[in-house]
């Protein structure tokens, strides 16, 4: 697709690489508009069942380039505010929209925006010479990309204050002891890790594993009782699917189901 960005499917796993490793996979406007493409291209082709975002060289991604987008000392108050919606918050937005498992393997350290990025995904899988820091303080900005909404979600509130307020760096051992990632492993074998895992959920029943994250996501935000009823409408969706009906024929006839998605 593009120098700046990397993008293959396989066995039902769509693989967005991001390579500027020279500018530590800041995104310039180009390289986020290819980043968006990729993006919408895995939310609706039946060959991606789940996502997995990566990136090369030391660095997952620092965010946006600075260098590379205009100055934004010469905006109006209502222009930064345009700026920012229509840009970098576009690929928070975009990854929040996608119903299937999306992955981040944060090959390397991931600051600001960078990180706030991986917190929009559903798991972040590590690299043991990973680290992490929300830096916004020490530039005298705020989190731009969503991240004090996600990050207090994710490691609780007063651990999200302390690492925005003291902007230092979390490693990854840290990282996976508070809950920021989900797994750590050894750098030479993160990829193949986390691809291991993303081929086992992307074998699985795609209207059931995107209905899952579905109802995780919808439970966050609503009562015990209100999540039922949510369960009680959904649960007649899957139910009646042919995907139920190969596991069921497969489980009668002693082999692996081979899903649809319908």
């Amino acid at each position: 697709m593009s120098e700046l960005l990397n993008f293959q499917i396989s066995e039902g796993v769509g693989v967005i690489t991001l390579n500027r490793p020279d500018k530590l996979n800041a995104f310039t406007p180009e390289m986020l508009e290819r980043w968006l493409e990729a993006l919408e291209t895995t939310r609706v082709s039946d060959d991606v069942r789940v996502v997995v975002i990566t990136g090369t060289g030391r660095a997952f991604t620092t965010g946006g380039d600075i260098g590379g987008f205009d100055s934004s000392a010469s905006q109006t108050p209502a222009e930064m505010s345009h700026y920012l919606t229509q840009g970098s918050q576009r690929l928070i937005r975009k990854i929040t929209e996608i119903e299937k498992p999306v992955i981040a393997a944060l090959n390397g350290f991931a600051t600001g925006g960078g990180l706030d990025i991986a917190l929009a995904c559903d798991l972040r899988y590590s690299a043991d010479t990973a680290r992490f820091a929300e830096t916004y303080a020490r530039m005298g900005l705020i989190p731009g990309m969503g991240g004090a909404w996600l990050l207090p979600r994710i490691v609780g509130v007063a651990r999200a204050y302390e690492m925005f307020w003291s902007c230092d760096w979390v490693d990854a051992q840290e990282a996976e002891r508070i809950g920021l990632v989900s797994r750590v492993f050894p750098e030479a074998e993160l990829l193949d890790n986390t691809l291991t895992f993303a081929r086992k959920v992307a074998a699985g029943a795609p209207l059931s594993i995107r209905n899952i994250k579905k109802l995780i996501r919808q439970g966050l935000q609503t009562d015990l009782s209100s999540a039922l009823d949510i369960v009680a409408a959904t649960m007649p969706v899957v139910r009646t699917s042919e995907d139920h009906q190969e596991a069921i024929a497969a489980f009668r006839e002693k082999r692996s189901p081979v899903f649809k998605g319908r």
